[in-house]
């Protein structure tokens, strides 16, 4: 295969707050991709940067007392944590607030307003009477004028993706004062999104194969609608934070222009760097750009971004490739801090959560389409522990010890004919995984490795080294499974290397052996002693990742050894309670009685401390009711409230509401707790993944 030449980037994270996990899961995405490519000899350039601009970071300064420049910096300074601390690579961040943006972004500006698709209208725009300037877009809210969904920002519908002037909300009101606003005129800048040869262009670029089939379809149905393309207001009037327009006194660009001109200062401020000729590289016909963005952000991407490229003409060039995907969800909802659903970055590296069990995670649920990705701490729990460390890590720590002991690390060729078939099988769907992952089907490419990881212990179960080392004679043997199993783990490590480098790299030690080459069928010949590639996630930490965090830099630090040794212990203390508990069940009780239980998925919708009382929480239940339901729970010594809203537990629908002196309690949640006090707390009962408000539990 040819070498590529490629441009990556993601979508610009705005400046005026840290990472969120939705991020971090569009960043590991598209580092994923960027990994393979380099290990099939591509030559990929990997940029992104902050964006700096508008009047959400100017107003946020302006309460903080500092300038814009200070509060960028601030949060740009946090960025690295995140990411070394995800193992994402980028060649090169920077800044939309930067020299080589405001170069670009203007001469991009002045070569479409001599190509004639740039308007100057006078425009009536809404004015804050309190807070004495005109209101942008993103601080005016109201009703959607297509849909009718209420609070919907003054550019964009996030309901029905719908794009239209401020002026057309029902009932706006100031998002910054609350105040209703007041029409005042303006001059204001247009690109001629309109423009015929602009909806001539976009309908043979949205239709190439360079989106999906859903995206494709969504810009069909935007250029096909019966009011057409707008024309996109560019302009913004002062005071505002942005990359003024030339020769426009007290006119500025409105920052969905300039940022994602921001990809092209990135990779600009990165050529420069490397003493690259960064002109002739985007003009160069066999550059590949490729952008990974969120679902919300479409419609800039996938038609002002390519028009603005496209007649600005040489050396700008249009996307080959825009790559959406969906949100990333917390038991099917969107995430929510309030709720206790929100899951912070740093919070999981703090509590000492190994980065990789994520980013295999988001890989394991991601393919091709447009799909959100729902994170729940159950299923998070079984693919880490059952997959990496029951399947994967398990066939290195079985064997590596063997060829260390008793054949000083070395490994033996003969592999015997069901060695080699399995080794055979692993290099043949070598490239199917790897066209998975080329094509962004992470979730197949995982199954397809999982796969082989699964027929990989069958061969190590069905040989059995431990009991071959007890037998004697049996060396031969010995060393040729292990040495089978050993070479089968190498070539599962290439193929899981683009989504888990860190463990990849601790296996390369392991083996001395390079797997940083996708097409490489060289044998490991000898092998260092065996050290611990991975730990198993403690439950305990799920539990703690979904506390409400109130602020980052309070966050526990990461159990120590004897913490973990302690925890251990305690796993041996439960067991033991169940099995005292096991031989003092109640009496038997017939179907009948069973039947009279009315037991129902509840969702916890809220929950708050009871003020006078020492054991009890207050829950509102949804059991699929017009209403939830009120119930007192004792379970105040063993659950922050935050921790629960949003979870679903198990309650008794058919209880006779009971009045408490707090209130009416309209039935009982399930919880479990060990009535001798050797194993302390409560744990309320949850269903497994799947299971939604008011289904019976039978």
């Amino acid at each position: 295969m040819s070498q590529r030449q490629i441009f990556v980037t993601t979508a610009l994270p705005y400046a005026n707050a840290a990472f969120h996990i939705g991020h971090i899961m569009e960043y590991t995405q598209a580092d994923i991709w960027v990994r393979y490519q380099r290990m099939r000899g591509n030559t990929v350039h990997f940029v992104c940067a902050d964006d700096a601009h508008g009047a959400p970071i100017m107003l946020k300064a302006e309460a903080e007392g500092i300038t814009p420049q200070q509060l960028v910096a601030n949060i740009a300074a946090g960025r690295p944590q995140y990411l070394n601390g995800f193992h994402i690579g980028f060649d090169n961040w920077h800044s939309t607030d930067s020299p080589e943006n405001v170069e670009l972004s203007q001469d991009i500006y002045v070569r479409l307003r001599e190509a004639g698709f740039i308007d100057r209208r006078v425009i009536e725009q809404f004015f804050d009477p309190v807070k004495s300037m005109f209101l942008p877009d993103r601080y005016i809210k109201g009703e959607c004028p297509r849909c009718g969904t209420k609070d919907q920002y003054g550019d964009n519908c996030e309901s029905c993706g719908a794009v239209y002037a401020p002026t057309e909300l029902k009932n706006p009101y100031s998002a910054l004062s609350g105040a209703t606003p007041v029409i005042k005129q303006s001059e204001h800048f247009f690109f001629r999104l309109s423009d015929p040869r602009c909806v001539e262009f976009l309908r043979g670029w949205t239709q190439q194969g360079r989106l999906q089939p859903q995206i494709a379809n969504k810009a069909r149905e935007w250029l096909d609608s019966g009011d057409g393309l707008a024309d996109w207001d560019i302009s913004r009037d002062e005071p505002y934070f942005g990359i003024p327009i030339p020769d426009a006194p007290g006119k500025y660009f409105y920052v969905w222009l300039d940022a994602p001109v921001g990809y092209l200062a990135s990779l600009k401020n990165h050529f420069a760097k490397q003493g690259g000729d960064v002109a002739a590289f985007l003009a160069d016909p066999g550059t590949e750009q490729v952008h990974f963005i969120g679902k919300d952000i479409v419609y800039f991407h996938c038609l002002f971004w390519p028009a603005m490229l496209h007649f600005a003409g040489t050396p700008y060039k249009v996307p080959d490739n825009v790559f959406v995907h969906g949100f990333m969800t917390v038991n099917g909802e969107k995430m929510s801090k309030s709720r206790g659903t929100g899951i912070s970055p740093l919070r999981y590296l703090d509590l000492g959560m190994n980065a990789e069990w994520l980013r295999y995670y988001i890989a394991a649920k991601l393919n091709a389409n447009v799909e959100d990705v729902d994170f729940t701490a159950e299923d998070f729990l079984a693919r880490v522990n059952s997959d990496l460390i029951g399947k994967y890590v398990n066939i290195a720590s079985r064997c590596a010890g063997f060829i260390t002991k008793r054949f000083e690390g070395a490994l033996t060729q003969d592999f015997g004919d069901e060695g080699a078939t399995l080794l055979k099988a692993i290099a043949d769907a070598r490239e199917a995984v790897g066209s998975a992952l080329d094509g962004r089907e992470y979730s197949k490419a995982i199954r397809e490795i999982m796969a082989l990881a699964d027929r990989t212990n069958e061969y190590v179960n069905a040989n059995a080294p431990w009991e071959l080392a007890k037998q004697a004679g049996r060396e031969a043997d010995l060393h040729r499974v292990c040495s089978v199993a050993l070479n089968a783990f190498a070539r599962l490590t290439r193929m899981l290397a683009p989504v888990m480098p860190a463990t990849a790299a601790k296996v390369a030690q392991l083996l001395n052996h390079d797997l940083s080459r996708w097409d490489d069928e060289a044998l490991v010949a000898r092998i260092n002693p065996y050290e611990h590639l991975m730990t198993r996630v403690d439950p305990k930490q799920l539990d703690n990742l979904f506390d409400k965090p109130a602020a980052e830099a309070t966050l526990p630090p990461a159990p120590a050894p004897s913490q973990q040794k302690n925890a251990q212990q305690q796993t041996h203390s439960d067991k033991a309670s169940a099995e005292d508990a096991a031989k003092d069940f109640e009496p038997f009780i017939s179907i009948d009685d069973f039947g009279k239980v009315d037991l129902r998925i509840a969702k916890i919708v809220s929950a708050e401390h009871v003020e006078g009382a020492a054991k009890l929480l207050k829950l509102q239940l949804d059991i699929g009711e017009d209403k939830p339901r009120q119930v007192f729970a004792g379970i105040k010594s063993a659950y922050d409230p935050a921790t629960l809203v949003g979870r679903l537990t198990v309650m008794v629908a058919n209880l006779a509401p009971r009045k408490m002196k707090f209130g009416m309690s309209e039935g009982m949640v399930l919880a479990a707790s060990d009535e001798k006090g050797e194993v302390p707390g409560l744990f309320i009962l949850s269903p497994d993944s799947g299971a939604t408000p008011g289904m019976r539990v039978r």
